[in-house]
């Protein structure tokens, strides 16, 4: 099984990067002269972030529908500002990445609108030089982890059968819509406990 894996696939937030909602929304609030409270009860709460997320919306109508919702005329440039200052590279998690590619290849498959791959080197730098184009928002496939579709369409735009694909997401359900697609799934916690995981895969060899 382990010579079988050709491709692991990486969620982003909260394994690649660490992601801090709070001052996203404290950053947007400030922007549009209200409150934390109000801006994720109008974007979280309601919904209209999933509806990004699974492409409902694409990234104009997204856009504007985020200003609307906040009663601010949010601009393309202040959206990836406040993306980007939530945002903070997870070093040990990109080490494991950059050993990976050695010997597999890797990708990312993140729930989110397209602006987030589109303006990937702005907000998360660090990964290009790791996935190079590598990076998919969920709205391109025009559905959303857990669905088992969203895996299944991006592993076909990557060419990788999903027996020979390693999922690795910090939520469980995303997981469990892994292995329903048919693909291997690893629940993160830890850098140190993904690494345990992939050397019993055969990935990555013991240090």
């Amino acid at each position: 099984m382990t010579d079988a894996i050709k491709l692991v696939l990486f969620d982003m937030d909260n394994v690649l990067c660490q992601y801090d909602r709070a001052k996203r929304v404290a950053h947007l609030a400030e922007l549009a002269g209200s409150t934390s409270e109000f801006v994720h009860a109008a974007i979280w709460e309601s919904g209209f972030e999933a509806l990004g997320d699974c492409g409902a919306l694409d990234a104009a109508d997204y856009l504007r529908g985020f200003g609307e919702r906040l009663g601010y005329p949010l601009s393309l440039d202040e959206w990836v500002e406040a993306r980007r200052r939530s945002m903070r590279a997870n070093e040990a998690m990109l080490e494991i990445a950059a050993s990976l590619r050695e010997t597999v290849d890797i990708a990312v498959l993140t729930n989110n609108t397209t602006l987030v791959a589109d303006h990937i080197d702005t907000l998360l730098p660090e990964l290009r030089p790791l996935f190079g184009s590598r990076i998919y928002a969920s709205a391109r496939f025009k559905t959303a982890k857990p669905d088992p579709r969203c895996y299944r369409l991006c592993l076909s735009e990557l060419q990788v059968a999903p027996e020979t694909a390693l999922f690795i997401d910090d939520l469980a359900q995303n997981c469990a819509g892994a292995k329903e697609a048919g693909l291997l799934a690893h629940h993160h916690t830890t850098p140190e406990a993904l690494r345990e995981a992939l050397m019993k895969y055969g990935l990555l060899e013991a240090p």
